[in-house]
């Protein structure tokens, strides 16, 4: 088999998993409870959220352990949206957001929230300008993400933070999925306010994940219950979950230290052939991108028939976001970049991990290729 639908999902690495079995079988307790048993688990808990904290440059009070990046920008946009409405109702936003930001900025629209939706150019990047003109008195939160989820398009989050953080009633969110150990961050330099994670995106499990929130901001819980998280995030917390994000962390840190530039060849080589291809339109910017992402459409060709015909040789790929994939819809990215729906209607999306192979990527883009020159003559 060969995995190239990477930004969907990662396959957790064995270092992970074991430390996943070896909580669950001997620190089950509850971190909650006050007898010694609960006491080992949070000790654990406590030491996770430490690492987790250390690799981010914060502190370890700025970190909640959540069940991904979904549960993340939930908490974050409308925590901010519910505490802070007295200062202004003014949200903004890109036109690309994954749908875990994008639905919840609807929501609040829907209840009396003043949404700006920024546009992005024809690479997918935000205007660093149009940022700055959309800031008002009363805007109190701007969500931009990091990596984008389909094209790999990396916006300049240094530059935004910059802008917010000369608006004193505003703070700014970023969801960091797909940059997390693809694309340096730092984000205290970068004046992030709020930051999302998923572990599963990084060779960690799914339902897991951490949401940053910078010291000295005040969230509206949006689940109540218990005092657990900070009372942010109330229910019986995964401890071996959380044991196993910090792992994941030190994991993909350590490959973005060593390993990305042999990631960024891989990507390169691989756009470079599937750009020469006629039939194909690149929607991965040449430039300002992650390492492991390449989208492009075919036109021409059936998506369907290409995305099985790649399967019957164990070749997976994605076509959008793993999120809106099955709904065979166009992807709303695309579109928001000035392209057509029939551009936008048949996307592909290749996403490399760290332990794809350069002769397994040769052969899914041989694989690739000829299904493309088959699949356009079939079609004249």
């Amino acid at each position: 088999m060969i995995f190239l639908d990477n930004s969907a999902t990662t396959k957790p690495e064995s270092a992970v998993l074991s430390a996943f079995t070896e909580v669950n079988n001997t620190y089950w307790g509850n971190p909650s409870s006050s007898n010694g048993f609960g006491e080992q688990a949070e000790q654990l808990l406590t030491r996770a959220r430490k690492q987790v904290a250390d690799i981010l440059g914060a502190e370890s009070s700025e970190i909640i352990f959540t069940a991904g990046a979904t549960e993340s920008n939930n908490i974050a946009i409308k925590g901010i949206a519910m505490r802070y409405q007295n200062r202004g109702k003014h949200l903004i936003v890109s036109a690309t957001e994954h749908p875990s930001v994008s639905v919840p900025m609807e929501q609040l629209q829907k209840v009396g929230f003043d949404v700006t939706i920024l546009p992005v150019n024809q690479n997918g990047h935000i205007s660093v300008t149009d940022v700055k003109n959309a800031m008002r008195d009363d805007t109190i939160l701007v969500s931009i993400m990091h990596v984008n989820n389909e094209t790999g398009a990396v916006q300049p989050i240094a530059e935004i933070g910059q802008i917010v953080r000369a608006y004193p009633k505003a703070f700014f969110h970023v969801d960091g999925v797909q940059g997390f150990g693809k694309v340096p961050l730092d984000i205290v330099d970068s004046s992030v306010d709020l930051y999302s994670l998923s572990a599963h995106k990084f060779n960690g499990i799914k339902g897991t994940g951490i949401l940053y929130i910078k010291s000295g901001i005040l969230i509206e819980p949006i689940i109540a219950g218990g005092s657990q998280e900070r009372k942010l995030r109330s229910g019986t917390v995964n401890v071996a979950g959380a044991v196993t994000v910090a792992k994941a962390m030190r994991i993909a840190t350590d490959k973005l230290a060593h390993q990305v530039h042999q990631l960024k060849g891989l990507q390169l080589r691989f756009y470079e052939e599937i750009s020469r291809l006629p039939e194909t339109i690149m929607n991965t910017p040449s430039i300002g991108c992650a390492p492991h992402i390449v989208n492009f459409s075919i036109p021409a060709v059936n998506t369907e028939v290409f995305m099985r015909m790649l399967e019957e040789k164990q070749i997976y790929l994605s076509t959008t976001s793993a999120c809106s994939s099955k709904m065979k819809s166009v992807s709303k990215v695309v579109q928001a970049m000035g392209k057509s729906e029939a551009i936008a209607g048949s996307t592909v999306r290749v996403s490399l991990c760290y332990e794809t192979t350069e002769s397994e990527l040769m052969v899914a883009l041989e694989t690739i290729k000829s299904s493309i020159v088959r699949l356009s003559e079939v079609g004249k």
